[in-house]
């Protein structure tokens, strides 16, 4: 019986949230080696598990080595609509564990130095746009946040 695309999708999903589990835990053991605190490494585990376990695979099956130039569409837009807890904070929170796990997918070979710098460059010069906008969000009183 052949599968309709949803199925294979789904498929395909499921085989990356596997491969990604694997990769947050070599994660989590990295931030631990860093000396971070226990509730540090579980806001960066929490932030890089929703990038790439429901970002990542929302429309289609991006691998996360291949999610970094995605930043602007995910803290520009997505996660200000579907993210967790919302506003500024979670915002910012977000970038950080972003910054974090790429330089963590860069030291193990994963990731090139010219995306990691791209996300950082892009992070820096967007924050204070995406800050207004998900500020926006978050106030009934304006009707186009955009």
């Amino acid at each position: 019986m052949k599968m309709t695309p949803y199925e294979q999708y789904e498929k395909q999903c499921k085989k990356m949230r596997k491969a990604n589990e694997r990769l947050l835990n070599v994660f989590e053991e990295w931030l631990k080696s860093a000396g971070l605190s226990e509730k540090t490494i579980d806001r960066h585990l929490s932030n890089a598990d929703f990038y790439i376990n429901e970002f990542l695979l929302y429309e289609d099956v991006v691998e996360a080595k291949d999610g970094a130039y995605r930043v602007d569409d995910y803290l520009g837009d997505w996660f200000i609509r579907k993210g967790p807890c919302g506003g500024p904070s979670s915002l910012k929170s977000s970038a950080a564990s972003l910054k974090k796990f790429f330089a963590f997918l860069h030291e193990k070979g994963l990731v090139d130095k010219e995306d990691l710098t791209d996300l950082i460059k892009t992070i820096k010069a967007e924050m204070p746009k995406w800050l207004q906008t998900s500020g926006r969000y978050y106030d009934s009183s304006i009707d186009d946040i955009w």
